[in-house]
């Protein structure tokens, strides 16, 4: 037994790389940056504005995931959107406000969490290395 290794998915997680850790951090800003995108387009072109939004959006975080190999990439962007979606929304003491009280408003925020769940979700998960048979096998 002591000549055998462990599955990959029974060894303990390791930090990421420096490189690696760096594209989390750039896919967060990316996410950011599209949360901020979907935020102006939406209200000029409703509907069209709305779904280029949200299809932005379900695009990168599924991209991010494929590319990062894991559903952690789609995460990092997910998260980005969030952070900006909801700051934004906040009013500031001056008065202004990017979100109205609309129903294309709502539609985007809930919309939007709502894909970027489905999405980081749908990204693949950690697999252990070696071929595509059954893991007990």
């Amino acid at each position: 037994m002591s000549g055998e290794r462990a599955p990959a998915l029974a060894q303990p997680l390791r930090a990421p790389s420096a490189g690696r850790a760096g594209a989390y951090l750039g896919l967060l800003v990316l996410g950011a940056v599209t949360g901020v995108a979907g935020a102006l387009v939406q209200p000029a072109w409703f509907p069209g504005g709305l779904l280029l939004a949200l299809a932005g959006e379900a695009a990168l975080v599924l991209g991010a995931a494929r590319v990062m190999g894991g559903r952690a990439g789609g995460v990092a962007v997910a998260a980005g959107w969030m952070a900006v979606v909801v700051l934004l929304t906040a009013s500031r003491p001056e008065g202004d406000f990017l979100f109205a009280a609309g129903a294309g408003s709502y539609l985007f925020l809930l919309g939007g969490i709502g894909v970027a769940v489905i999405c980081a979700t749908l990204g693949a998960g950690r697999q252990p290395d070696g071929g595509p048979a059954r893991l007990g096998k």
